[in-house]
C-alpha cells in the first residue's frame, strides 16, 4: 500500500497550486502527476491506468468536428440569430444561449456542447462589448444541470449506469422530472446572479439589430457535410451503448470521417484542439488515481458505511451531499468511478430497490460539478475556451457563482429524494 499522508500531502499540494492560479493549472496537474510517479505512490502502468480514455479521445475527437465547423462561419451565424432574439439585450441573450446549452446537454454531453457554444458565446459577447465570462459561467452551470438529466449526459452518468445496470429510460424517468425543476428554479436567478456583469448598451443594441446574418456562412458545401457528420455522431451518442460502441470510438469515427470527406489538411485542424485541457485531465486523472492507491477514497467509503448502517434515508443524504462537495474538489469523474463500489456495497446492506443510493450518487457527483472551475470536464473545457478567446475565468470568480448554484440544486435534490424514494 503507498504511503497514505504522502499521496493526500501531493494532492493537497497540487490543488492548492491550481487554486492559487500562480502556476497554470495544467503545469500544475502535470507536476502533481509527476511527482506522484517519481514519489513510488503509483507506477507508470498504474498512472496510465488511472488516466480515463474514454473523456481525453471524446473531447478530442469532438474539437476535431468543431474546428471543422468552425471554418464555414456557422457559429458566427448562430451568434447573430441568438443576439437577434435576444434584441441585443446581454442578460436575454445569456439565458438564451444558457438554456440551448441545458437542453443540449441532456441529449448530446455537457462536454460536447459547451465546445459547441462557448465559440458561439465568445463571439456573442464580443459583439456586445462585454466581458464573455458571465455568458460562460452561466452555461458550464447550466451543461452540468442539464447533463444530469439523462445516461449520456454527463459523463459521472455513464459510470453510474454501467455500474448499477441502468438504461437511458431509467435516468429519464427518475432524474429528468428533477431535472427540469432544477432548470425552472435556476432561470428564475439568472438575473439576480449575472445581471452586475451584463448590462445592456442601447447603441450596441441597436447595432445589434441591424447585423445581417445571411452573408457569414464562408463556405455552404462544407457545412452541408459537417453537419451531416455531426448528425451521425449525435446519432452515434443516442445508440452507443446498443451498438457496443464507448462514447469517444463514436467521436473518433466522426472526427475521422469529416477529415476524409472533407479532405482538410490536419495541420491546419489538430492545432485546435485544446492540448491543455486534454493535459490537464491527463494530469489530474493521475493525481486523484494516486490519492485512490492510497487507500483514502476506500477508507471514506468504509466510514458511509459505518455511519448510515440501517438508515437508507441517512444514507442516501450522505452520499448526496458527500458527492456533492467532493466532487467539486477532486473531479467528478475520477470521483464516481472511486464511489461506485462503495455505493455498490452500502446499497446491498440497506434494504430497497428504488435504486435510491445510486440517484443520490448521480446527482451529487453531477450537480457537485458546478462547486469549482476544475470539478466537471465542461468546466475545464470552458475556461480553456475562454482563455483561447482572450478572456479569463478566476477559481474564486467561479467558485462566487458555483457553491450558491451547488447548495441551492443539491438541497432541491435532497428533498426530491426524500419525498420520490425515501418518505
Amino acid at each position: 500500500m503507498p504511503d497514505t499522508p504522502l499521496a493526500a500531502a501531493i494532492f493537497a499540494v497540487t490543488y492548492a497550486v491550481i487554486v492559487s492560479e500562480r502556476v497554470h493549472k495544467t503545469t500544475a496537474a502535470l507536476v502533481g502527476a509527476v511527482i506522484m510517479i517519481a514519489a513510488r505512490v503509483l507506477d507508470q502502468e498504474e498512472a496510465f491506468d488511472a488516466i480515463d480514455f474514454n473523456v481525453i479521445f471524446l473531447l478530442a475527437g469532438m474539437m476535431i468536428i468543431v474546428g471543422v465547423l468552425g471554418k464555414t462561419g456557422v457559429f458566427q451565424w448562430i451568434a447573430i440569430r441568438s443576439a437577434k432574439l435576444g434584441r441585443g439585450d446581454p442578460l436575454r441573450i445569456l439565458i438564451i444561449l444558457s438554456l440551448v446549452t441545458a437542453v443540449a446537454s441532456a441529449f448530446l454531453d455537457n462536454v460536447t456542447t459547451v465546445v459547441l457554444i462557448a465559440p458561439v458565446t465568445i463571439f456573442v459577447a464580443g459583439s456586445l462589448r462585454v466581458s464573455a465570462v458571465p455568458f460562460l459561467i452561466s452555461e458550464a452551470l447550466a451543461s452540468n444541470i442539464g447533463g444530469t438529466a439523462t445516461l449520456i449526459g454527463d459523463p459521472p452518468n455513464i459510470l453510474i449506469g454501467s455500474a448499477a445496470n441502468l438504461d437511458f429510460l431509467d435516468f429519464l424517468t427518475n432524474i429528468a422530472p428533477l431535472v427540469l425543476i432544477i432548470l425552472v428554479l435556476y432561470f428564475l436567478a439568472v438575473p439576480y446572479l449575472f445581471f452586475r456583469g451584463v448590462r445592456p448598451d442601447p447603441d450596441v443594441q441597436r447595432r445589434i439589430m441591424e447585423l445581417d446574418e445571411s452573408g457569414v456562412i464562408t463556405d455552404p458545401g462544407l457545412l452541408r457535410v459537417s453537419s451531416a457528420v455531426l448528425g451521425l455522431t449525435l446519432v452515434g451518442f443516442l445508440f452507443h451503448g446498443p451498438l457496443d460502441y464507448e462514447p469517444a470510438s463514436v467521436a473518433l469515427m466522426g472526427a475521422s470521417l469529416l477529415l476524409l470527406v472533407t479532405r482538410q489538411d490536419p495541420h491546419e485542424i489538430l492545432p485546435n484542439i485544446e492540448w491543455s485541457t486534454l493535459f490537464f485531465f491527463v494530469g489530474l486523472f493521475i493525481v486523484v488515481g494516486g490519492v485512490e492507491e492510497a487507500g483514502i477514497l476506500e477508507d471514506i467509503g468504509q466510514k458511509l458505511a459505518e455511519w448510515t448502517e440501517g438508515s437508507r434515508l441517512a444514507a442516501a443524504f450522505l452520499i448526496l451531499w458527500l458527492s456533492a462537495f467532493s466532487s467539486g474538489i477532486v473531479d467528478n469523474i475520477p470521483y464516481t468511478a472511486a464511489m461506485i463500489p462503495v455505493v455498490r456495497e452500502m446499497d446491498a446492506s440497506h434494504a430497497g430497490n428504488d435504486n435510491a443510493l445510486w440517484w443520490a450518487l448521480a446527482l451529487g457527483a453531477d450537480l457537485g460539478g458546478n462547486l469549482t472551475i476544475v470539478a466537471a470536464s465542461a468546466n475545464v473545457l470552458v475556461s480553456n475556451l475562454a482563455e483561447r478567446g482572450g478572456e479569463r475565468i478566476p477559481f474564486w470568480q467561479f467558485f462566487r457563482y458555483g457553491v450558491v448554484v451547488t447548495i441551492g440544486t443539491t438541497t432541491v435534490s435532497m428533498f426530491y429524494l426524500w419525498l420520490r424514494y425515501l418518505l
